[in-house]
């Protein structure tokens, strides 16, 4: 589940760590399904062992830290990953742990007992309840050769002229193709669905059908509820599985307009209902008063 909001919040969350050292790392125990790892965790604890956090940032829906030596872990939650700090929701589901320090730390100074911490240890977090989340240490070279050349600009990148340029001539159903992240990276089926009801587009509508107003205004609901979402810090579902840094909830679920409000009043329109449709296999929400196909919804023309 977790999107560019929400893992832009995990980005924000972990932070703090720019700067510690690593004093350890270790692939937990775990008899659920496992992550996938690459390499295996005693070659990424050779490696990162040692070395220092230069920077944490992120790539559309994955976290990269950054260290010495020009490595980058990066780490691609999925539906049900969380990176975070401390307090995970349960240790059954725990699957990587990072123990950092500040400074010029002697390592292996806890190595006689490395169940105590250290004065001042941090701890980085991987915590997986499905397990489909992905961990691969890189450098920077095959970071870019990998990931960075096959994904679509960032969405809080993204203008009316590159949606034209890259979803323009596409005969998809323009939900579908805001999924793609060849083409635009970052949203998922939530705020897909957000984006299209903010915008007042119809998410069956056909991308090459669309007119220059229509691209104009997903490009601006793009922005406005991605950069809503992160003051919010994402959205956690029913389920509860998504969490920030620190265990706690985001608040964006209760902002939603038209994800999972299947049979109730549009929040805009208030004649119309909110409808379920399926699209590639994934639930879309809508309105179909407000999101017409030809054309705008009064409410939203000019």
């Amino acid at each position: 589940m977790p999107e560019l909001p929400e893992v832009e919040t995990m980005c924000r969350g972990i932070r703090s760590i720019e700067g510690l050292q690593v004093m350890g790392f270790t692939m937990c125990e775990c008899r659920l399904k496992p992550i996938s790892i690459q390499p295996e965790a005693s070659v990424i604890a050779a490696i990162l062992v040692g070395s220092k956090v230069h920077k944490v940032s992120r790539l559309g829906k994955r976290v990269l830290v950054w260290f010495s030596g020009n490595r980058v872990l990066v780490i691609e939650p999925r539906m049900t990953g969380i990176v975070m700090l401390e307090d995970p929701p349960n240790q059954t589901h725990l699957r990587l742990e990072f123990r950092l320090v500040r400074g010029d730390a002697q390592v292996g100074l806890t190595s006689k007992n490395p169940t105590l911490p250290m004065l001042g240890e941090q701890k980085l977090l991987f915590w997986d309840r499905r397990g489909l989340g992905t961990v691969s240490l890189m450098s920077a070279e095959e970071l870019e050769q990998q990931l960075v050349q096959r994904l679509g600009p960032d969405a809080l990148q993204m203008t009316p002229a590159l949606y034209v340029e890259n979803f323009g001539t596409s005969r998809r159903e323009i939900k579908v193709a805001l999924l793609d992240q060849k083409l635009v990276a970052g949203i998922g089926n939530i705020y897909a669905a957000e984006i299209l009801f903010m915008a007042g587009v119809d998410p069956r509508s056909r991308c090459d059908r669309l007119t220059s107003k229509q691209w104009y205004r997903i490009s601006e609901a793009t922005h406005g509820i991605l950069n809503q979402a992160i003051l919010h810090e994402g959205s956690t579902l029913s389920d509860g599985t998504y969490r920030n840094a620190i265990n706690g909830e985001g608040s964006y679920q209760q902002c939603h307009r038209v994800y999972d409000r299947e049979g109730l009043a549009c929040l805009r329109c208030e004649s119309g209902t909110v409808h379920r449709i399926v699209q590639a296999q994934r639930s879309t929400f809508f309105c179909p008063t407000c999101q017409k196909k030809r054309g705008l919804h009064p409410s939203l023309s000019d």
